[in-house]
């Protein structure tokens, strides 16, 4: 570690990226030939990084993502239906600066939700919050709000997220409650946050499962006409890692 006053001070300033990075020049063979503004551009640069590093971590954990699920890692080869052209414009969060939604479709074991984590993640990067739920945890959660007196905060709390995560939407026929719950959610980030959905169903049949024709009127109309569409067919992506795994063990 250098043994440097400056370094000191700057660990007690708690400008940790500044005081690794001049502990890396002075390891440089030719760093007196660089120019004091160098320098301190390379020391500013560096301690940039490591804050924007430090909250794109803190923002991950906050999220829950269910998987850590990222970008670079999907899969645009296997033949689901995923628009490789479209994702990939869904990972610029051009949709987020919008307060537009998605909404992935398609059979179990597809990668609806590992998709779904995976633009997640990508906001999360870009600076903005996210926040995972499983629709039918998140109705827990709601329920026991409403009897311990959390549910004014909780539902600011959903409010305010930059990007709302609700899996396997459609498992289980709502209540009316579960409704009303759900309508004041996606009401209050109408045009003003964003929201990803999967669901095993395809969005022509949300409107049924929801029960109540009116409340289901007024829920999809704030979900789906601000949407990117996603709809996934094909095999199961799970089924197929065993025979994968069998291919290359018998090569």
């Amino acid at each position: 570690m250098l043994n440097h006053p400056t370094y000191d001070t700057l660990t007690r300033l708690r400008l940790h990226g500044m005081a690794q990075a001049l502990a890396e020049q002075a390891l440089l063979p030719d760093v007196e030939a660089m120019s004091f503004e160098e320098r301190l551009g390379l020391l500013l640069d560096r301690e940039q990084a490591e804050r924007q590093n430090r909250l794109t971590s803190s923002r991950l954990r906050r999220a829950r993502l269910k998987q850590p699920a990222v970008p670079e890692d999907i899969d645009y080869r296997h033949p689901r239906g995923l628009d490789k052209a479209l994702f990939r414009e869904l990972l610029t969060g051009t949709w987020i600066q919008r307060h537009q939604n998605v909404l992935l479709t398609g059979p179990t074991g597809v990668g609806k939700t590992y998709l779904a984590c995976a633009l997640a993640t990508t906001a999360c990067r870009q600076g903005s919050t996210a926040l995972y739920y499983r629709l039918p945890r998140l109705f827990e959660e709601l329920t026991l709000s409403h009897g311990d007196g959390r549910y004014p905060n909780f539902m600011e709390k959903l409010a305010k997220v930059d990007v709302l995560l609700l899996d396997d939407w459609g498992l289980a026929l709502l209540d009316d409650d579960r409704r009303r719950d759900l309508l004041e959610i996606l009401d209050d980030r109408y045009q003003t946050r964003s929201t990803i959905i999967t669901s095993q169903l395809p969005v022509a049949h949300w409107h049924d499962s929801l029960g109540d024709p009116t409340l289901a009127d007024a829920i999809l109309d704030r979900l789906v006409h601000h949407a990117h569409q996603i709809q996934l067919k094909g095999e199961s992506l799970r089924k197929l890692k065993p025979k994968l795994t069998q291919e290359t063990q018998s090569e």
